[in-house]
């Protein structure tokens, strides 16, 4: 199968009407979002849904997400939305959030994975919304990468790992935020952080009087609610060992295990805030952005994981950042990315 690239903008209806002409015959086509890159299918179409599985790679108990473009469409999806999701909606839709919801009996099970509830979502970029609409159906879309690999934020990372595998990737430049959407279970008393990602706990804790976070998510025995967070997510094709502690203290030890394992005659990279590489002057390495802007870091994270692939690179090591607001999100991507091997400081 040949994979054509085709750059967009909003207003270029005829391409994201020849990739909604794709959609309705039960294709699989990518596409930006404000977050990472989706990997879209028909979600009200069980053939179309398995392609999506079969581009990835994807385990089939991993649910995927439905994307609609206007709350009317919400009627495709779930008979009734909770009141807590409701209240979501309208606070920070459209953007980065994942609702989880009761689904409707039309939603097939491989979309969901055999479970009684759908993630839907309302993305914020306005090519993800016309896509949407002009398919006419509420679109299904994982992150458009091989399972287990970091999620792409632009098109040139779709091609990587689709090349061959899908007939389309929509190129709408840069993804925004540079994770997955926030997923929120509205099903329950109050709302549970299934998935950390830009719209925050605080931010949520602003329109809740209580916001709880998925046990799983901070503790390593836990078991995830949601199935998908259960697999290795977000790895670089070296090992990573991700650094877990006060900002203060990672130059020191950074510096120390890059001296350790170079010892051992492996070849190191490392991806860092620009105040460590800077103090470091060490080569081989990604800025992923300041300590500062933890948003530019959550923007620039799986470039930084991809960017040593195609290096003569045999470890990777990772500087961790605090875990408050999108940071919870950042630190949850680099723990999934190293399988947990982390050096706490």
């Amino acid at each position: 199968m040949e994979t054509e690239i085709i750059k967009v903008t909003p207003e270029d209806n005829e391409a994201i009407e020849k990739a909604a002409g794709l959609i309705k015959s039960g294709e699989v086509v990518a596409f930006p979002t404000e977050t990472v890159y989706g990997l879209g299918a028909n979600g009200l179409d069980t053939q179309a849904s398995a392609k999506i599985y079969r581009a990835k790679g994807r385990p089939s108990d991993n649910p995927l997400i439905l994307h609609i473009d206007s709350v009317e469409m919400l009627s495709m999806v779930t008979k009734k939305m909770p009141p807590m999701a409701v209240k979501i909606l309208s606070a920070f839709c459209p953007g980065p959030v994942t609702m989880i919801v009761p689904k409707k009996e039309t939603i097939p099970d491989t979309i969901t994975g055999g479970l009684s509830t759908v993630g839907v979502r309302m993305p914020a970029n306005p090519i993800a919304r016309k896509l949407i609409n002009l398919s006419g159906v509420p679109i299904a879309a994982p992150s458009a990468n091989i399972s287990g690999r970091p999620s792409p934020t632009t098109a040139a990372s779709v091609y990587r790992d689709m090349k061959g595998r899908i007939p389309l990737i929509l190129d709408g430049g840069a993804a925004g935020f540079g994770v997955e959407s926030t997923i929120i279970d509205c099903t329950e008393e109050v709302p549970v952080i299934l998935r950390p990602g830009a719209v925050t706990k605080e931010m949520l804790e602003e329109i809740f009087a209580e916001v709880r976070i998925d046990p799983a998510l901070t503790k390593k025995d836990e078991i995830p609610k949601a199935p998908g967070m259960k697999y290795r997510h977000y790895a670089p094709k070296a090992p990573l060992v991700l650094f877990e502690g006060k900002k203060e203290a990672m130059l020191g030890a950074l510096a120390k295990a890059l001296k350790k394992y170079q010892g051992e005659g492996q070849k190191v990279g490392i991806i860092a805030s620009s105040e460590v590489i800077k103090a470091l002057a060490y080569d081989a390495v990604y800025d992923y952005g300041s300590n500062k802007n933890l948003y530019a870091i959550a923007s620039n994270l799986y470039n930084a994981l991809l960017y040593f692939d195609d290096k003569d690179i045999d470890i990777i090591l990772a500087e961790g950042t605090t875990q408050k607001g999108i940071g919870l999100a950042i630190m949850n991507r680099l723990k999934k990315a190293s399988g947990q091997n982390i050096i706490k400081i």
